[in-house]
């Protein structure tokens, strides 16, 4: 079965997100039809991964021209000698492009089968090998070494342990398999370690497993972006409210140059765990992580703060990241999703809750911003619509860099204030298949306004705290 398809939801969400992108003002500055192939290219691109992988450079430990040349040997080794391109973006200077190719055509289906849960066929397609946990069916007689291909049960409907699936599922290449179905499936566990290793994915990109570990971060584009927009300084005080796995907090501390101090919060200890093992990594000494709570990180009195930790007090910090947890529908590739519209529209009241708490740990003349990895109205456009009209205090700012679109109508802002923020909106990507021949026909230019575009779906809003 072939990797094109839209991605799956269940009805109720559909409808919900539907009435969000054919919404009124939307409809009367677009026009029903152009509305009609925006929400439809939305649903088929959400299935797919974006056209680059995205690799950020710790600046902290080495240059970009030096991180660049141990990558380029690198990707020769994983290509066998092919030469692929990859990119500087030009206003993100630590960011390097590479592209992914596919999606690939050629491959066979074989008969001998290994089926995985949908996250990890997620992971797959983005150039991820399989690993044991992930295999949830193979082929009656698999054994170490067979040739196999992969397919991801997008609709959870495989059961564990099955010789054989009949129902829907999406093709995601052949590999070569390091485990027996017997190894898998034995009554001491599930099994650990690698699975299957994707020889030919149909999309492929490079594996970064134990790849310059120090050296470079794997990074969605929107994401790296964030950190440039809150632009921390040297010797600021910045707390990233909604911290793991870290990626944005060990960013904000190289930007910084390591000096000052960025305090990452997240309430799940395993979550905090994985912070300080990226910035350990990273060698990065700025950064202080703690397990906590951020709808709690206020103090009400000097006898209620903690002692270099939370809760604060009122007007703490210079500069606040709050990367809300959100429902996570820009992520990509997506090929189904079972969340219930509960649980979709569950996140906006706590991301109230935790905007009300950054605008009072804020400091007057201070830099808040606001970012989610969603496509959704409820949880994007109308939250800041709400922020300007309960806190008098934020000004919304025009952003730098700006690399993605402006805001998406229907939440009564202003033309002015939606060039002010920065969607990145999948459905804005016309999808272009490479491979080697067609990225000779690429300009610079041209690659680089296609990674701006083709990229996951993401949020951000800047404000100010005025005097």
């Amino acid at each position: 079965m072939s990797v094109f398809h839209k991605i799956k939801l269940r009805p109720e969400v559909e409808d919900y997100l539907q009435a969000a992108f054919k919404n009124v003002e939307l409809i009367s500055a677009l026009g029903s039809p152009e509305v009609e192939r925006k929400y439809e290219r939305l649903l088929n691109n959400l299935s797919h991964p974006p056209a680059f992988t995205t690799v950020r450079v710790n600046t902290h430990l080495a240059s970009v021209e030096h991180v660049r040349s141990l990558l380029s040997e690198e990707l020769h080794k994983q290509y066998k000698g092919f030469s692929i391109p990859f990119l500087q973006h030009p206003k993100l200077p630590d960011i390097l492009l590479i592209p992914v190719l596919g999606p690939r055509k050629d491959l066979q289906e074989l008969s001998n089968q290994v089926i995985v849960g949908a996250q990890c066929g997620n992971a797959v397609l983005r150039g991820a090998h399989v690993y044991a946990p992930g295999i949830i069916s193979t082929s009656k007689f698999m054994k170490a070494g067979d040739v196999v291909s992969v397919y991801s049960d997008i609709q959870g409907k495989c059961k564990r342990g099955a010789k054989e699936f009949l129902g829907t599922k999406v093709f995601l290449g052949n590999g070569i398999s390091e485990v027996g179905r017997n190894d898998i499936f034995n009554s001491n566990g599930p099994l650990k370690g690698l699975g299957v290793k994707m020889m030919d994915p149909i999309y492929l990109s490079p594996s970064f497993d134990n790849v310059l570990s120090s050296y470079i971060f794997l990074q969605n584009l929107p994401s790296s972006v964030v950190s440039y927009v809150l632009n921390p300084q040297p010797g600021e005080k910045i707390l990233d409210m909604c911290a793991a796995p870290g990626g944005k907090t060990t960013h904000l501390a190289t930007l910084m140059h390591d000096e000052g101090e960025v305090i990452a919060l997240d309430k799940i200890a395993d979550k905090v765990k994985k912070i300080s093992q990226n910035a350990a990594l990273l060698k990065l000494n700025c950064i202080k992580t703690f397990c906590y709570d951020s709808t709690k990180a206020l103090a009400t009195d000097q006898a209620e703060c903690g002692q270099g930790g939370p809760p604060f007090l009122q007007e703490s910090f210079d500069r606040i990241l709050l990367d809300a947890p959100c429902s996570g529908m820009g992520q990509r590739p997506t090929m189904a999703c079972s969340w219930s519209l509960k649980e979709v529209t569950s996140y906006q009241p706590l991301q109230r809750k935790l905007f009300r708490v950054a605008v009072q740990l804020l400091k007057p003349g201070g830099t808040l911003v606001y970012s989610t990895c969603t496509i959704t109205l409820a949880e994007n456009e109308e939250q800041v619509a709400w922020a300007l009209q309960t806190f008098p205090c934020l000004q919304l700012q025009s952003q730098e860099p700006h690399v993605g679109g402006e805001g998406m109508m229907g939440a009564g802002l202003s033309p002015e204030q939606l060039k002010q923020l920065q969607r990145f909106d999948p459905s804005d990507a016309i999808l272009q298949g490479m491979d080697l021949n067609s990225l000779q026909g690429f300009k610079y230019e041209d690659m680089i306004r296609l990674a701006n575009k083709d990229c996951i779906g993401f949020f951000i809003a800047k404000f100010i705290k005025v005097q």
